[in-house]
């Protein structure tokens, strides 16, 4: 009979004891499932912030892009409108050369004619000489 009352104590000492194991491991698979969630939501929360700073950076890039596109197409521009003045200065600065090509001839041709003119009149003077004569 002390053996029966053993057995019978030492199963519900058995029971009880696999009672309060599967309590634990209730406790602490549900404190695994709740930390699995945590560390989920966790992680989501750092990917939507790290979220947020790449869409910034990736607006602002497109933003840069599009102003350095903007810059290219004004430096293009001002660089074909510098082309166009040294063109026009260039055309100015032969104008004037040829204005001076100009004058210096019409200086060659003046001196030319004073020389003529000077000859004629000393050839009329010794004509008019001669005739009085």
């Amino acid at each position: 009979m002390l053996r029966r009352i053993d057995t019978e104590m030492l199963s519900s000492m058995v029971k009880e004891h696999q009672c309060k194991q599967a309590k634990k491991r209730d406790v602490q698979e549900n404190k695994r499932r709740e930390a699995c969630t945590a560390a989920s939501e966790l992680t989501q929360a750092l990917v939507d912030h790290l979220n947020v700073g790449v869409a910034q950076a990736y607006l602002n890039q497109k933003k840069l892009d599009a102003e350095a596109k903007q810059l290219h197409t004004n430096a293009t521009n001002f660089s074909k409108q510098t082309q166009q003045w040294v063109n026009l200065v260039d055309s100015f600065s032969n104008a004037l050369k040829e204005l001076g090509d100009v004058e210096n001839w019409a200086k060659t041709i003046e001196a030319d004619i004073r020389t003529i003119t000077t000859v004629l009149e000393m050839v009329y003077k010794e004509s008019q000489e001669g005739s009085s004569e």
